[in-house]
């Protein structure tokens, strides 16, 4: 097992298939194959299950990719030691929870490709809990997540405070009538989530339903169109067409504030580019409101 076999290894895993990490590493499709099945001779295990459709890690896969992520991100912090660079380039490869990725970074990714534009700004997005779990693989340099957590693996700033809204069909609080409740939420990890339910659970106030979405935008139109109640960033909220389908109403504190943070790994010393990245955000996000 060499550092060659798991960039190979980590290619099959990301693309899925072998034609596509032999395009990303610019050799041919057996040699791709030959060194993965060499791998799993050493190893004395399958790393992927063969299926028509490509390539699926299998259990030993799965335990071996963030292995394969830490040594692609120690080889490439070497290199970058050795060969140190005062311009900003290379990939950046930024993760953040969906509210912030439609409200707040636009401007500021825009803003900081202007300045740096040798830098390839790649953009994932994903319940908070997911993005912490990529920010511990290796899988993603930073992420901007919600809430409160310590870890002793991760360093974060806050960037910015979100006012959270409980949001509904009509003009009348919900949670102040008896009727029972829906919510509406996103995947479990999400922030807001996990503020409504501590809110709930704090007033006494079971939901009869909980409907779980993967788009926050679903979810505030099923929300307008009657379907249940759900909180949310009064940012992300008040945009068009929403803010006219549906209505928001004031949460009591402490359930009123959501921090928003950029986090990355404790023990990655911040190559050029996350540099003027953590240098450039507290010019063009506020961290609070």
């Amino acid at each position: 097992m060499d550092s060659n076999g798991m960039k190979i290894f980590l290619a099959v895993a990301e693309q899925g298939s072998v034609s596509g990490a032999a395009e990303r590493l610019h050799c041919v499709q057996s040699n791709v194959t030959a060194r993965l099945r060499k791998l799993e001779k050493e190893l004395g295990t399958q790393l992927f299950y063969r299926t028509r459709k490509g390539m699926s890690l299998s259990p030993a896969g799965e335990l071996l990719l963030p292995y394969a992520r830490s040594v692609a991100h120690l080889l490439h912090e070497a290199r970058t030691a050795l060969v140190p660079s005062v311009v900003p380039q290379g990939p950046l490869r930024i993760a953040a929870m969906d509210s912030a990725a439609v409200v707040h970074l636009p401007s500021v990714l825009a803003g900081y490709h202007r300045l740096h534009p040798e830098v390839d700004l790649q953009l994932t997005t994903g319940a908070s809990g997911e993005l912490i779990e990529k920010v511990l693989d290796y899988a993603v340099d930073g992420a901007f997540v919600g809430g409160q957590f310590d870890h002793p693996e991760i360093v974060g700033q806050e960037v910015l405070c979100e006012e959270l809204v409980l949001v509904s069909s009509r003009a009348e609080n919900p949670l102040q009538g008896t009727q029972d409740l829906a919510i509406l939420v996103y995947r479990r990890g999400c922030s807001c989530r996990c503020k409504l339910e501590d809110w709930l659970s704090d007033i006494g106030r079971s939901p009869a339903r909980v409907v779980e979405m993967g788009a926050l935008d679903a979810i505030l139109g099923c929300v307008g169109a009657g379907m249940g109640i759900t909180l949310l960033p009064r940012s992300f909220v008040m945009r068009e067409p929403f803010r006219s389908l549906v209505y928001v109403h004031a949460v009591p504190a402490p359930f009123d504030r959501l921090p928003i943070r950029f986090v990355r790994r404790r023990d990655v010393p911040p190559p050029p580019a996350m540099q003027a990245f953590l240098e450039f955000l507290p010019a063009h996000m506020s961290p609070a409101v």
